[in-house]
């Protein structure tokens, strides 16, 4: 096995990746972290909710940089805002929206690493760092690579 090493990844570097209608940079997956975690960063635009879905396989963690969303985890509402934290334990349904007119900017990470991997697949290599023009998700495609990586995609985010 070869050894992890250290590393930076700027803002605004990594992996650049248009998924579900944000950009997203890949700053630490599984290869570069030996699997201990998975780390990308999003702009998400204003408005975006995710589906409901539930991780089998990891623990997915969210840190605000930018904007405001409301998160529902297990039924329960939050909102969070910038430099709020939140949780979300593997088997618990949750997903997000983002509030207001302003994209929000967002660290997930997930423990252990993989999802990273699931952004890649869904998504496309982003040809400028930008938002992509919003387009609706393929939800058969979406579902079937899901649950590739452990993901089950539950229904539209409850209102």
């Amino acid at each position: 096995m070869e050894k992890v090493q250290p590393f930076l990844i700027g803002k605004e570097e990594g992996q650049a990746i248009w998924f579900l209608g944000s950009l997203t940079f890949v700053k630490a997956s599984s290869e570069s972290t030996g699997g201990s975690l998975g780390l990308v960063e999003q702009i998400i635009p204003a408005g975006f909710a995710s589906p409901y879905h539930v991780h089998h396989n990891e623990d997915e963690s969210f840190y605000l940089i930018e904007g405001e969303a409301t998160f529902i985890c297990d039924g329960k509402k939050v909102t969070a805002r910038a430099g709020d934290f939140v949780f979300g334990p593997r088997e618990v349904p949750h997903g997000f929206r983002i509030e207001g007119s302003s994209p929000a900017r967002i660290l997930l990470w997930t423990n252990p690493a993989g999802f990273e991997g699931f952004v890649t697949e869904v998504g496309e290599p982003a040809t400028k760092l930008a938002l992509p023009e919003p387009t609706p998700p393929d939800i058969g495609r979406l579902v079937t690579i899901a649950a590739k990586y452990g993901i089950d995609i539950l229904g539209p985010l409850p209102a």
